[in-house]
């Protein structure tokens, strides 16, 4: 009896030792950790481009998608705006040395080279590239493009069709600096309007310049001024900042008396600083894209690669009547409305002058081209270089609207 009771008690304390272990080991396995985690609150960093905040589209688009984030997630979120170009890798490779972020967003195009001289020294850092790519499969990078063709399509016929109703043939855009994203919008606007010339027998003059900047309202001015003295009466602002100067150009042109001219806002819905004025603006979703790489970390979803928004994922279009009133309630609540002008009044506004400069033509022959995109019937080449860029370009200039398109034809 003494034997088989001394058996009991050896095998009741081998039991309580085994589930004693299993119990530390689960608990500094797997307890602590997500213990851990989950009281330590997600910290992103926002690195804007050299233009920063304020410039009512690119970079103001990154800031809404970012707040959104934190207040969806409860994470925190910190902002920077590099002093210059030249300091942007000191400032990447400062942020991604501290280890106190689980992930750095980097916006716009110019933070391309950076990322490549800082990734791999940084294994454990995760970076959201947005609107570029450094086209290096990494697995602490995200890179998020957009198919800027698609929405400069949608835009060209569209001022094709506004110049023509205002009486003159000739539109333009101020652009900002000679880099793939803005190839891309070339690309795509040119077609537009040279879309709208085949369906309509209508020649349509093109205008394109890049000032060097995104952030000097200035240029902008001066060369919207120039492009409307060269007899161009609807501009396409793509430079950020510098396009704000574009469009006080159109607004005083008109205020002048110098004859009627037209602008066109890109990234946010812009119609709001001018609605007299501007008709449309073409989207680009910023706010999705760094919404997106931000939600990878919070909700653990973290997929390294290239990802492309575009028609058909909502990430690029032209802005709705909802839209415009969105981000005029913005302007509203910041008092940046003209004085005496509501939300409800600029849609209003914005309301009026589309129906006055575009006509239904231009709305089917529109809609024409955004289902041939969004059902794959067509697609656009992406140039990898300056030289097929040009190539592509001076082809569209030649008629050749087949020259843009990687996948069927028009």
């Amino acid at each position: 009896m003494k034997s088989l009771a001394m058996k009991t008690l050896v095998l009741v304390l081998l039991v309580v030792i085994i589930v004693a272990s299993i119990g530390v080991y689960y608990y500094y396995n797997y307890t602590s950790p997500s213990t851990t985690s989950t009281n330590k609150p997600i910290k992103v960093a926002i690195l804007f481009d050299v233009g920063g905040r304020g410039d009512l589209s690119f970079n103001d688009m990154a800031w809404l998608g970012a707040e959104k984030a934190r207040k969806d997630f409860n994470i925190q979120v910190e902002y920077t705006t590099p002093q210059s170009q030249a300091k942007m890798q000191d400032l990447l490779e400062s942020l991604s040395a501290s280890g106190e972020y689980d992930l750095i967003v980097l916006v716009g195009f110019l933070w391309t080279s950076p990322l490549n001289a800082t990734a791999d020294k940084y294994p454990n850092q995760k970076y959201a590239l947005i609107d570029s790519s450094t086209f290096i499969n990494r697995p602490n990078e995200v890179d998020i493009l957009f198919s800027e063709q698609e929405v400069g399509a949608l835009v060209g016929v569209l001022a094709a069709d506004m110049a023509s109703k205002i009486g003159c043939n000739k539109v333009g855009a101020v652009a900002g600096m000679s880099i793939p994203p803005l190839w891309r919008f070339h690309i795509g606007y040119l077609f537009g309007v040279k879309y709208y010339e085949m369906k309509t027998n209508k020649t349509i003059d093109f205008l394109w310049e890049y000032t060097g900047t995104f952030g000097d309202t200035q240029k902008g001015y001066q060369y919207a001024t120039s492009m409307l003295q060269e007899g161009a009466c609807v501009l396409y602002g793509l430079a950020g900042l510098t396009h704000v100067g574009m469009f006080d150009a159109v607004r005083d042109w008109n205020k002048q008396g110098k004859g009627v001219a037209l602008a066109i806002g890109q990234d946010a819905s812009q119609e709001w600083y001018m609605p007299r004025y501007m008709p449309i603006s073409g989207a680009k979703r910023v706010d999705i894209a760094v919404y997106d790489a931000i939600k990878m970390v919070a909700e653990n979803k973290w997929t390294p690669g290239i990802h492309v928004l575009g028609l058909k994922d909502s990430g690029v279009g032209i802005w709705d009547l909802n839209g415009v009133k969105y981000f005029a309630e913005i302007a509203y609540n910041q008092s940046k409305l003209e004085t005496g002008l509501t939300p409800d009044d600029v849609v209003r506004i914005v309301n009026e002058t589309r129906n006055t400069y575009i006509t239904g033509t231009g709305w089917n022959i529109m809609s024409e081209l955004e289902q041939l995109i969004i059902s794959g019937q067509i697609a656009f080449k992406n140039p990898s270089t300056e030289e097929e860029y040009t190539q592509i370009v001076n082809a569209l200039k030649n008629g050749d609207l087949n020259a843009a398109l990687s996948k069927g034809s028009v």
